[in-house]
């Protein structure tokens, strides 16, 4: 009935399948924060479609403030990642094994009937394989985790919309396409400090965050460009919020004294949680494609995106969010730029062009 423990199944049966509805479901998605939030749309879809089954995540510890406060999910589990590493490189392999061996005895004491691998890679995989789930289903498994699953689904979709192949695979799962919506709880005491933070930096009203750090250059848009934006909608009378992590703190200096003082510099000054309150609170957000920017889309904060070298989609799913985007014949590169380093694609957005574009968004 659930294949063969390691045997590798294309997308030729769905829950329909099963005798009875999956009553513990695992969702596993570790990182990054982008794609937790936008597979975070799966627990609505699931809950509408299995009201009765427990759900639960698994998910390394810094997601964790995207996911513990969301009424729909029942457990959080935490992948330790970078505490393991360090137990690892300090010799205490005692402490690293006993630590493993509580997770994986925490994920299966639930006896997972339905085990979903969001991540589709090796070290997804093998967590999936840990867990004991009888039926383990992976999105689009590659690096041979799909050796570890009972099934897999192809990943790959026609459509733009923000999250879809996530949404492929809660269609699969039974789901109504209606029922799948991002889906990322704010905590009140995060909403108190982004206040308390807020008030204390003089913001009152209205106020723009940015989002303008992500992972590869290619991705970025130019610090001289987010000055010149920053200051405008500072003219406007709108304060501009810059936010980011600890390892963006140089380049947001750099953006902050070009725009000679004038926006707010946080990054590197609040945990997710408290990100996500500020973005929840903001009357505007742009940013690049980076997990702040989806956290936005998600939040329902009019969101503008600035893509060129990626385009995860170009529907947002939201009237109030849209995608800047202009096609060159070398776009989208991903992880290959052509163009030596000028990011052209990136280029083609200048502030006047993002303007124009906050302008239509705030119609």
């Amino acid at each position: 009935m659930w294949g063969p423990a390691f045997g590798i199944s294309e997308m030729t049966r769905g829950m329909a399948d099963l005798d009875a509805p999956p009553a513990r479901i695992l969702l596993i998605r570790l990182g990054a924060i982008g794609d937790v939030v936008m597979a975070s749309g799966l627990l609505p879809a699931l809950r509408e479609t299995y009201p009765q089954a427990r759900i639960d995540w698994l998910t390394e510890e810094f997601n964790a403030d995207l996911l513990r406060h969301n009424p729909r999910l029942d457990r959080l589990h935490l992948w330790p990642r970078r505490r393991w590493r360090e137990l690892r490189r300090t010799g205490r392999y005692r402490q690293f094994a006993r630590e493993v061996f509580d997770l994986v005895r925490a994920l299966r004491e639930e006896r997972y009937d339905l085990v979903l691998d969001l991540q589709g890679l090796l070290k997804s995989g093998i967590w999936a394989w840990l867990s004991g789930g009888r039926r383990r289903l992976g999105l689009g498994s590659r690096e041979g985790s799909q050796c570890l699953m009972t099934e897999t689904v192809d990943r790959r979709v026609k459509n733009a919309l923000i999250g879809s192949e996530y949404r492929k695979l809660a269609e699969f799962l039974g789901a109504p396409p209606a029922a799948f919506a991002l889906d990322i709880a704010v905590a009140d005491a995060d909403r108190a400090q982004a206040a308390e933070l807020l008030r204390t930096a003089g913001v009152e009203g209205d106020y723009a965050a940015i989002a303008p750090f992500t992972t590869r250059p290619q991705k970025h848009w130019f610090d001289e460009r987010w000055a010149e934006l920053a200051q405008e909608l500072a003219a406007r009378g709108w304060p501009v919020v810059m936010l980011g992590g600890p390892g963006d703190r140089e380049r947001a200096r750099a953006i902050h004294g070009l725009a000679g003082g004038r926006m707010i510099d946080l990054a590197g000054q609040t945990h997710l949680g408290l990100s996500a309150a500020l973005i929840e609170r903001a009357r505007l957000l742009v940013g690049v494609d980076t997990g702040l920017t989806h956290l936005g889309i998600a939040l329902g904060v009019p969101t503008l995106a600035l893509f060129g070298s990626t385009r995860p989609y170009s529907d947002t799913g939201r009237r109030n969010a849209r995608v800047l985007y202009e096609k060159l014949d070398c776009s989208p590169c991903r992880r290959r730029p052509t163009c030596g380093g000028r990011y052209d694609c990136m280029r083609r957005h200048t502030p006047d062009s993002v303007l124009a574009g906050v302008a239509e968004l705030l119609l």
